[in-house]
């Protein structure tokens, strides 16, 4: 039997730490609770990794990358369902100007207003156990982000080009093109050449043209002396330069993605454009760090909200790529 002073001792050394840790539970500060350093729910800034994860969102986009898709007017997103008003302008007519006679007129310009609606809500969730965090090297946290970004990134870029494929003018829909594997010229000659004429007969401007290929016709264009040589694609060299960027050719900034899609076959969609033929706009909505109840785990969501739209139709040309 222990007397009663050294029961009420233990007592009191017991409430030391129990107390700190009930209040550690109560309000979600899971930090230097019998010696445990402070875990990443202490520390989760949500603005910091929004910020965090709209940046990574951008190096990841092929798609929806700047380059291929114009931000003009992404404006305040706050909820899905917001809406984002494009205005344009028509052109003005242009006349012939004769000294001393010509009374100038000013005419009204035509206007019109397009919605762009937010209506893709996507969402990550993931927890990370304590025991693992404990058993494992590195900011597990911070490679999680990274992964949800690349993950939250590809569903928007399948989704944008769904919407370049269909949105399309039929003028420029050049429908199937073989790609004979005999012929290293192939790609460049019968797919490049007649995407960049669709796009010169539809007045698109020849700054700023991208091409979105599949691999494997990147692998093509590799064969063809024009794309490989820097002095013949009349560039500074083609190489891996970000967002899917592989090259210049035919007055183009070919990009690669496996989000080319395989429509039947061995045949995959091919994507030719302007960046202002299509406004996209996203946003990380919300993004929050908790204790989950029923596990000893950190975990963390989060909600990505985009949408976009084909504004110059006339502006992209594709094609289906096929291998035999």
């Amino acid at each position: 039997m222990f007397s009663p002073l050294f029961t009420l001792a233990l007592a009191a050394i017991g409430l030391l730490y129990l107390v700190p840790a009930l209040v550690a539970r109560a309000t979600g500060r899971v930090g230097h609770v019998f010696g445990r350093e402070a875990g990443s729910v202490d520390t989760f800034i949500p603005e910091f990794w929004a910020r965090t994860l709209l940046s990574s969102l951008k190096k990841a986009h092929v798609f929806a990358a700047p380059g291929v898709v114009n931000r003009n007017y992404e404006g305040e997103i706050n909820e899905a369902g917001d809406t984002v008003r494009i205005n344009s302008v028509g052109r003005p007519t242009i006349s012939t100007y004769t000294p001393n006679s010509t009374t100038i007129t000013p005419e009204k310009l035509t206007t019109a207003q397009r919605a762009l609606v937010i209506d893709q809500a996507k969402y990550f969730a993931f927890e990370i156990d304590d025991v693992d965090k404990r058993q494992v090297q590195g900011d597990v946290m911070a490679e999680g982000m990274t992964e949800a970004a690349y993950g939250l990134s590809d569903v928007a870029d399948q989704y944008v080009e769904a919407l370049i494929r269909a949105g399309v003018a039929s003028a420029n829909a050049l429908g199937t093109i073989a790609l004979a594997t005999a012929s290293p010229a192939a790609a460049y000659d019968n797919l490049l050449i007649p995407l960049k004429v669709a796009l010169d007969e539809a007045d698109v401007p020849q700054e700023g043209r991208y091409c979105v290929i599949p691999p494997w016709v990147h692998g093509r264009l590799l064969r063809d002396d024009r794309f490989v040589r820097a002095d013949a694609a009349g560039g500074t060299g083609n190489g891996v330069q970000g967002n899917g960027a592989v090259g210049t050719a035919a007055g183009f900034s070919v990009r690669v993605s496996n989000n080319s899609v395989n429509t039947t076959g061995d045949d995959y969609s091919v994507a030719a454009g302007h960046p202002s033929a299509v406004s996209f706009a996203e946003q990380i909505n919300k993004t929050e760090a908790y204790r989950p109840e029923n596990s000893f785990s950190d975990a963390v969501k989060g909600l990505h909200l985009y949408g976009a739209k084909v504004v110059r139709p006339t502006a992209i040309a594709t094609a289906v790529a096929s291998k035999t």
